[in-house]
């Protein structure tokens, strides 16, 4: 199915609708289908020339499918899924069997390289990392118990408007009691098998990692090898300008496994086609509800008058007149580049719009090959032949943390990091679709580099080029040939991702996912949910709790937040 069967025709966007949805990002068209589940007519407005936002899938390089931005998927809720038939409507995702692989280079010794390989199956797992540590080969299946308790204490505030910052003392105390209630039973089950006093401790830990400790602290405290260590520290800070040794990081290595896919807890998956597929067969189902969903139609205003909200004013002239408009866009662009200047008189609630914070280390770059990547730490048994190192997130320059923090301590200092954190995922190598038969698609996931060089210079496109140089000279170094099997790529600074996806200062989460800026501390909570201080306002974006990632809620909560309003 083509996406050209979603849309609707530019001639048929009428001057007036219930509600209309700016970005047709997945939580913009999951907040257009609860609406027009709802009775509204909806219509959903698009500036690029495909739905998605970020998770998208596109063509760059003729013959490869690329998901540009977005790229594994586990975190979009299954209520949502249930809720729209996501399934019936093409969503198709593959569980991934290997969930890590980390090679580990030997300079010293160049015969003896090794490698760490998390997988689904129990005993190999335990079976890698033995060869490190057969006392952290025992620890680590308590340590992964400890972290889903947590994430079963975090999912049923997913699916809950937070507490306002205006909200009484017994709502805060409701909210955190649905998540206690989910809580308890893992808690308390867990004392039946062991004991009641290491474990209190364990979560007692947990509960400073996430406020004042860091990864480093906690994951040093359950292990002792360098590279399970290191593996695990990469969920921490991944999307995050966070080292393993910042304060607070914990959440982000919390919010990186509250996921699932196909019922299995902390499971990641490539969805069949790209990340596009996932918008696609939300439009779908949107469509299905009678959504109207254009694209190349950029709006250029919110229009507003007494801050009560009227509609949208096109950059083709147009104007769509409504008293409901939800905003996909990050809380930065909506109010400072799509309302005007006197919007609002709420001089709080734009304080914390001016001061949220939307720092990214990413650089994302999409590689095809004309092979796969030959690791000498693990190679391949014949040529083309996937092995279950292809199939996971590949960790390189992850030996240490100590890799991890210097990466990181260079772009604080205005610099790409010379040797860059990479996460490498090779989805052609369960899905044969994304490219020509023994070629593949490449998405490196690479940190750390800043918005700004020192002194506050623009990247040039020579530095660009020399930053992606880097980033294939360093994987050569684990898997020789790989230079030269480069068929093209594309590459995407945060100014990049700022640029063609309008994520501000190109943060992935739509604002960085600290502690200080989540639940009531994500601007757009500050009156009710979803709502803003604009009468008809609502953003509906991942700048809205309860945070980033293909995740749905925020678009879900957006669209409930309306419907309550309006009983």
């Amino acid at each position: 199915r083509g996406v050209a069967s979603y849309l609707t025709d530019p001639q048929d966007l009428k001057s007036s609708y219930d509600a209309v949805v700016v970005g047709a990002g997945h939580n913009g068209l999951i907040s257009a289908t609860y609406l027009a589940k709802h009775g509204l007519k909806v219509a959903v407005l698009e500036r690029r020339h495909l739905i998605g936002g970020a998770a998208v899938t596109e063509e760059i390089i003729p013959g490869y499918k690329f998901s540009r931005a977005s790229y594994v998927l586990s975190l979009l809720r299954p209520t949502i899924i249930k809720e729209l038939e996501l399934k019936k409507h093409g969503l198709e995702v593959y569980p991934r069997s290997t969930a890590a692989f980390t090679p580990i280079l030997n300079k010293a010794e160049p015969n003896k390289h090794r490698y760490l390989m998390l997988s689904s199956d129990r005993q190999k797992t335990f079976e890698e990392i033995s060869k490190f540590s057969e006392k952290d080969a025992k620890a680590y299946f308590e340590y992964e118990e400890m972290i889903d308790a947590m994430a079963s204490a975090v999912k049923p505030l997913l699916e809950h408007p937070p507490p306002t910052n205006k909200g009484s003392i017994l709502e805060v105390f409701n909210v955190f009691l649905i998540s206690f209630r989910f809580f308890k039973s893992r808690f308390f089950n867990h004392c039946v098998i062991h004991t009641i006093t290491p474990w209190m401790v364990d979560f007692i830990t947990f509960q400073e990692m996430l406020c004042d400790c860091y990864n480093k602290q906690i994951l040093s405290r359950w292990f002792e090898s360098d590279a399970l260590k290191a593996t695990l520290a990469t969920d921490g800070v991944i999307g995050a300008m966070l080292s393993p040794e910042s304060a607070g990081s914990g959440y982000v290595l919390l919010h990186h496994v509250i996921g699932e896919v196909n019922n299995v807890p902390g499971t990641w998956g490539y969805v069949r086609g790209g990340m596009g597929s996932v918008s696609n067969s939300i439009a779908a189902a949107a469509k299905q509800h009678g959504v109207d969903i254009f694209v190349s139609q950029e709006v250029e205003k919110i229009d507003v008058k007494n801050e009560v909200v009227k509609g949208v004013a096109l950059k083709n002239g147009k104007f769509v007149a409504s008293k409901h408009v939800l905003s996909n866009a990050t809380p930065h662009v909506t109010f400072k580049k799509l309302l005007p200047n006197n919007a609002t008189s709420n001089k709080d609630y734009m304080q914390k719009i001016d001061q949220f914070d939307y720092t990214s280390p990413v650089t994302k770059i999409n590689v095809a090959v004309n092979t796969l990547p030959n690791f000498i730490s693990l190679p391949n048994v014949g040529h083309g032949v996937v092995g279950e190192q292809h199939k996971g997130t590949i960790h390189l320059n992850s030996e240490h943390m100590t890799l991890i923090h210097d990466a990181y301590l260079d772009a604080m200092n205005g610099r790409p990091s010379k040797v860059p954190m990479i996460e490498m995922c090779i989805p052609s190598s369960v899905d044969p679709t994304l490219a020509p038969p023994g070629h593949h698609v490449i998405s490196l996931f690479t940190q750390y580099t800043p918005y700004y060089l020192d002194g506050g210079r623009k990247w040039t496109d020579a530095d660009k080029s020399q930053y992606v140089n880097t980033v294939f000279e360093n994987i050569e170094k684990y898997a020789p040939g790989f230079q030269e099997s480069v068929v093209g790529y594309d590459a995407l600074l945060p100014s990049d991702l700022e640029e063609v996806f309008g994520l501000t200062g190109g943060n992935i989460f739509h604002g960085s996912m600290s502690l200080d800026q989540l639940l009531f501390c994500r601007p757009t909570t500050a009156m009710n949910s979803h709502q803003t201080p604009v009468k008809g306002l609502y953003l509906c974006g991942s700048g809205t709790h309860p945070g980033g990632g293909v995740m749905g809620a925020s678009g879900k909560l957006a669209a409930m937040s309306l419907i309550k309003d309006n009983k």
